[in-house]
Order: structure tokens, then C-alpha cells, then sequence
């Protein structure tokens, strides 16, 4: 497939990109990027799940073709946020996946959580360049969509500062003479804290990331280390190596973003600050590289990198999301499913901080596991899953 750069060459025609879920933390760095190369691109859609005053301003700046959301009661407030831009309004959910399946060239898919899936899975069926920022779309459904992208010839990109990194110094020609890969993780917030104190956390807490801009959910995935976790998951999808050979390394300074460790002794790393415009800017021009904005590494400022091992114990989301990976099957959707409700619990004051990872546990304790056949059954464990997610939630509560 041929690939348009940044900067076209005389008479090139700029490369067309719709964003799914443009609001959020990922979707409106790609929005900077994309205002700050006016030429080198034209926005087909755009799709919020409910900021409709952000989503009209995006669209209108971008002078994209259609914006849509997900929350059809906002669709009057679209509709007339839009009026005489000559730029389409839409809403619902069937709506989002119709924005992916439009021609652009590239998609990001950035839509947190399995409401991602589907878009994600228009825009791989008719063969897109798709940016991949959400993380649930492989754990969920990892077997059944790297099969689409191969019967429909799409092309994902990692958008994950960490899987981004893998993809830039991993030598698919070589796979099978990588060693090991070597996921980097902060630690969070709450690296160096001691169990009993964590079950106070607050929310508010949680979400403070030490290095990272980040959503609520995604930062307390963070906090809680569940997203290394699924990143894991997302890692054997995406990398031609087996589960075993994935390993996770707490690197609190965030600069070394993934390594890969091949067999004659070299472990090739990736660097840079931690902003998300970086790997974002990776996807959106490849193969070749933009300019951004991202701030420049000054390693004789930073003096100090430090590596140490994962705590276990005190981030017991990393074990639950590795026994996953190695059952298979529906575990990982189950693990998903669990962690997104319990997430949304603790971040709604229900439930603890603490109470995230054991709720997911005993949430894979109590489902069957079994081999999705169909999306459909992606949807249906993920569904029943949720429900008993919830009731565990109550019982934490009460």
C-alpha cells in the first residue's frame, strides 16, 4: 500500500484522516498536529461520545466533512452548533461506526473502551491505515480482529508510547532472533506506597499521573498498573513473539518508552519526553516522520535513569492480566470487561482503590471461560461479565 508522507510533493494530494473519539486526551493531540500541517491533510470525520462544543469547534477548524455523537439526546446541540458550516451532523452509536467506514486514508481509533471495538473494525473492513490508541480492542478481541486485518489488508500502527516504541526498533524480518520484549512502566502514583495507606486513595489521586496527560480511566489503569497489564495483552497481538517472552520493567522517569532485546546482546530502546504527541505523530506520518511540538530530551538534565521490577503484590492487576493472556479465550474480555466497571465504581466513589483488582479477580473466578467465535461473542462475555462486574461492585459497596 502506498503511503503519503507529510509534505506532498507538487500536485500529491494531502492525506485524508478521520479521528474517533476526537474530545478525548488522544483525539485532541492528533487535533494539534493536524492544525499545526494544514496542508498535509483534510478531515473527513470527527466523533465525540458527548462534548458536543468541543467536537463542533474541532470540526470547524479542521473543516471536517462530518462530526458525530455517540449520545444521540445531543444530537440538537450538534446539529445547531454546526449550522451553516456546510459540515454534517450525526448521532448514535451506528453513527460512529458509519464515520469509520468513510473513505479516509487514516483513522485513529481513540474511542476509550469496547465501545471502540466496532468502529475500529469498520475502518479495518474496508482497508484503512488505522492508528490504534485503544488498548481494548486487542485484549478484547485481539485473535478475531488481526484475522480481519489480514483478510481485509488494513494496516494498524500502535499508537501506545510503549507499543509505538516496540514497532520502531523491532526487526520484523529478524522476529524469531528477538529475545524478549521489554514493556517500560511509571508505576504510577502510588509506586512507592505502602498497601495499608493505598486503601485511602481517592480518586482525585488516582488520576494525578506523575509523567503523563491522561483521561480518568486511563490514568487510574495507571494508577492501579492494569494498563501495563493489558498492554501486555494489546503486545502479543500486535508482536510476533510469544507471551513468555514479554516482560515488564518499572522505569519511573518515563524517557525509555520499550526496548527490544535480541539474542546477540543488543536491547534497542526508544527515548523520548513523555507527550503523546510523539507516538501519535509516528502513526500519522508513516513511514516517514513530522515535526511536533514535543519538548526535546535533555538526558545531562536528567542525570538518572532508574529500572526496578514490578511489585506483585502491591499491583496484583499485572499477574491478574498475564493469567488472562495465558487462559485465553474469553479471560482477557472477561479481565476487560471487570476492570472497566470496576474502574468506573471507584471513580464514582463506590467502591476502593483496592477493591479494583479484587473485584476483577473474583469477577474471572466466578465466569466460564470458552473460545469467541464472532464479535458477537466478544459482545455477549463482555455484557454478562459487566453485570456480574456490577453486582461485585454493590457488594464492595455495601
Amino acid at each position: 500500500m502506498a503511503v503519503r508522507g507529510t509534505n506532498p510533493s507538487p500536485g500529491e494530494a494531502p492525506r485524508s484522516v478521520a479521528i474517533l473519539g476526537s474530545t478525548g486526551s488522544i483525539g485532541t493531540s492528533t487535533v494539534d498536529l493536524l492544525e499545526r500541517n494544514p496542508r498535509a491533510y483534510t478531515v473527513e470525520a470527527l466523533t465525540a461520545n458527548n462534548n458536543v462544543p468541543l467536537l463542533a469547534e474541532q470540526a470547524r477548524k479542521l473543516g471536517a466533512r462530518l462530526a458525530v455523537v455517540a449520545n444521540e439526546d445531543s444530537y440538537g446541540a450538534l446539529k445547531e452548533a454546526l449550522s451553516g458550516t456546510g459540515i454534517e451532523s450525526a448521532a448514535g452509536s451506528k453513527a460512529v461506526e458509519e464515520a469509520a467506514a468513510r473513505p479516509a486514508d487514516w483513522v485513529m481509533a481513540s474511542i476509550v473502551g469496547v465501545a471502540g471495538l466496532a468502529p475500529t473494525l469498520a475502518a479495518v473492513r474496508r482497508g484503512a491505515i488505522v492508528g490504534l490508541a485503544n488498548k481494548e480492542v486487542l485484549v478484547s478481541a485481539g485473535d478475531l480482529m488481526m484475522k480481519e486485518i489480514q483478510r481485509y489488508g488494513a494496516t494498524l500502527l500502535p499508537v501506545d508510547s510503549e507499543h509505538s516504541a516496540i514497532f520502531q526498533v523491532l526487526d520484523f524480518e529478524q522476529a524469531d532472533r528477538v529475545a524478549r520484549i521489554i514493556l517500560t512502566a511509571s508505576g504510577g502514583p502510588f509506586r512507592e506506597h505502602a498497601i495499608e495507606s493505598m486503601k485511602t486513595v481517592t480518586p482525585e489521586q488516582a488520576v494525578a499521573h506523575p509523567n503523563w496527560d491522561m483521561g480518568a480511566k486511563i490514568s487510574v489503569d495507571s494508577a492501579t498498573m492494569m494498563n501495563k497489564g493489558l498492554e501486555l495483552i494489546e503486545a502479543f497481538h500486535l508482536f510476533p513473539v510469544g507471551e513468555e517472552q514479554i516482560e515488564i520493567l518499572v522505569h519511573p522517569q518515563s524517557v525509555i518508552h520499550s526496548m527490544v532485546d535480541y539474542v546477540d546482546g543488543s536491547v534497542l530502546a526508544q527515548m523520548g519526553t513523555p507527550d503523546m504527541r510523539t507516538p501519535i505523530a509516528y502513526a500519522l506520518a508513516w513511514p516517514r516522520r513530522m515535526e511536533t511540538p514535543a519538548p526535546r530530551l535533555d538526558l545531562i538534565e536528567i542525570s538518572t535513569l532508574t529500572f526496578e521490577a514490578p511489585d506483585l503484590t502491591r499491583f496484583p492487576a499485572l499477574r491478574l492480566a498475564r493469567e488472562a493472556l495465558q487462559a485465553g479465550g474469553t479471560a482477557p474480555i472477561i479481565l476487560n470487561a471487570a476492570n472497566e466497571e470496576a474502574v468506573a465504581g471507584f471513580l464514582d466513589h463506590q467502591i476502593g482503590f483496592l477493591d479494583i483488582a479484587h473485584l476483577v479477580e473474583d469477577t474471572l473466578a466466578a465466569s466460564p471461560t470458552a473460545v469467541p467465535a464472532s464479535l458477537e461473542d466478544v459482545f455477549a462475555t463482555d455484557a454478562e461479565a459487566r453485570r456480574l462486574a456490577q453486582s461485585l461492585v454493590t457488594k464492595y459497596r455495601t
